[in-house]
């Protein structure tokens, strides 16, 4: 009787530990599940218009000049952000992208070169040269000129997601962590390092490798190309799928920083695209363009019908983004201030068309297809909403966030973001312009702030400001700063609160070497 009760209790105890085993098994398996893959499809360059998807509440002209079939369909089957922005220019962006940081805080305002130690801003005048932070971004506080961080891919991978970056990195310069993604975060790097564009984007030209000819934008890792015939775009795309055949074969959820090179300059024609827009009597650069963000849009549909095929469609969340608005003042064809219409200027202006961005995210099972967000969002939001997808609340971070995370918003469109000030501050010289077309653009030394339905622009030449009500004026033509000078006190003073309180960097006027006053401290006129 007693052996029979002792084996009984014995058969309990490892049922029980079987069941506990079983139990911990499932609740590992469901976690593994619930944890989504995540693709940030990001394009460099590209403005609002440059798409035939509407981003402006009706169907423009520009909007029919170019295809894309497949943001269409990521639009259908997803959330579109109608007030989505970036900074001026690409390394601002990215370096806020990774860390969560707003530019006035990185002190990272410009493009950082190759090439270390070396500045990118253009010679000026009034202002001497700014001690901003010229190498990029580290992730060691020794790197000289370069904001220290933790990266959110660095916190996905410690948080066992397989992270890949094919494309576009420019975080940082030659010689420093920064310009090697394997520094922050990436477990896969293709083709990333630390130019911000491409030499070439023909497998003809080896995309920049020829021998004797190769310069610091040319693009490396893809040698199995050359002399294929295979466009730049084309190559990352066929890269990025094979990365991600490694993660989904092992079940881990992965990260993927998909960061084209197009569409930025050099423009070089697609050649599966580009007779249809010499047909349709575009000029050549313009032709060349277009193809380029068509071949763009192949790879958007490629990479949608790559996890289709491999059954993990349904639990990626796919995000479309571009780093700055659309090239307008340079290298395109046609006159100026026209190619990101109805919204004004381009890339390397705090105007609409150099800031706001075509967004898209397809959240499967969460975000409501076909459907459309107003708030006002940012790049920094990325950081946390990215960390908040992937179950990661413990965000133990060197550096202050300044992103939100959209989470609500994508479950429920009609919720409300809290009024913040979204900041874009760009106190250098980007380029050598007339002085009306410095006004005319928005470019060189401007600061600006979106705060609910209202934009405010600080020009620091000559410390003047203008207010435009944009859920009227999408087009900043009607400056109501003089109208409304209450307005435009309130606004001035949270940006420049907001600025002060991030730490952020002014001109120094060469003649007083004093710093220009912040925009609360100016007198409205």
């Amino acid at each position: 009787m007693k052996r029979t009760l002792k084996i009984s209790v014995l058969s309990m105890q490892r049922l029980a530990f079987i069941l506990l085993l079983l139990t911990g098994l499932n609740t590992f398996a469901q976690q593994k599940k619930s944890r989504p893959n995540i693709i940030l499809f990001l394009v460099d360059d590209m403005g609002i218009m440059d798409t035939s998807v509407p981003f402006c509440g009706e169907v423009m002209p520009l909007n029919k000049r170019y295809h894309t079939p497949n943001m269409e369909r990521l639009a259908k089957q997803g959330m579109k952000f109608t007030n989505a922005y970036a900074q001026p220019v690409c390394t601002p962006t990215r370096t806020s992208l990774l860390t969560g940081m707003n530019t006035a805080r990185t002190h990272i305002t410009n493009w950082t070169s190759p090439n270390k130690n070396e500045p990118t801003d253009a010679k000026d005048e009034q202002f001497g040269p700014l001690n901003w932070n010229i190498n990029g971004l580290s992730n060691t506080p020794q790197t000289e000129n370069t904001v220290y961080a933790t990266t959110f891919p660095q916190l996905l991978k410690n948080a066992g997601y397989y992270t890949i970056h094919v494309g576009k990195a420019h975080w940082g310069s030659m010689g420093t962590p920064g310009s090697n993604p394997y520094n922050l975060g990436f477990m896969v790097n293709i083709a990333g390092h630390s130019a911000g564009h491409p030499q070439s984007y023909l497998s003809e030209q080896r995309y920049g490798n020829l021998p004797g000819k190769a310069q610091a934008q040319a693009v490396p890792d893809l040698q199995e190309y050359y002399n294929t015939g295979t466009f730049l775009t084309e190559a990352l795309t066929l890269e990025a799928k094979k990365a991600m055949e490694t993660p989904i074969a092992r079940k881990e959820p992965f990260y993927l920083n998909l960061a084209h090179y197009a569409v930025h300059v050099p423009l070089m024609a697609d050649k599966r695209f580009v007779q249809r827009y010499y047909d349709a009597g575009l000029d050549s650069a313009e032709a060349k363009y277009a193809s380029m963000i068509e071949g763009m849009d192949k790879s958007l549909g490629d990479i949608m019908n790559f996890l289709t095929t491999k059954g993990v469609a349904e639990n990626t969340i796919i995000i479309f983004m571009s780093d700055n608005g659309g090239l307008d003042a340079h290298g395109r064809g046609g006159p100026v201030n026209t190619h990101n219409y109805p919204f004004r200027s381009g890339k390397g202006s705090v105007y609409e068309g150099g800031i706001r961005e075509p967004m898209l995210v397809k959240w499967p099972g969460v975000t409501k297809p076909q459907s459309i967000n107003t708030n006002p969002v940012i790049i920094d939001d990325f950081f946390p909403t990215i960390l908040d997808w992937a179950g990661i609340s413990n965000k133990k971070t060197i550096q202050k966030l300044d992103g939100l995370s959209l989470i609500p918003t994508l479950k429920n469109p009609a919720v409300k973001l809290t009024e913040r000030p979204l900041v874009f501050h760009y106190p250098k010289k980007w380029t050598n312009e007339k002085e009306k077309d410095e006004r005319l653009l928005g470019i060189n030394y401007y600061s600006a702030l979106r705060y609910g339905q209202w934009k405010l622009i600080y020009r620091m030449r000559s410390q003047e400001l203008e207010l435009y009500d944009l859920s009227k004026d999408i087009s900043e033509k009607n400056n109501l700063a003089a109208a409304n000078p209450a307005e435009t006190k309130k606004l001035a003073g949270i940006l420049g609160k907001t600025l002060k309180e991030r730490g952020a960097q002014m001109p120094v006027a060469s003649s007083t070497s004093k710093p220009v006053p912040f925009p609360d401290e100016v007198t409205i006129r």
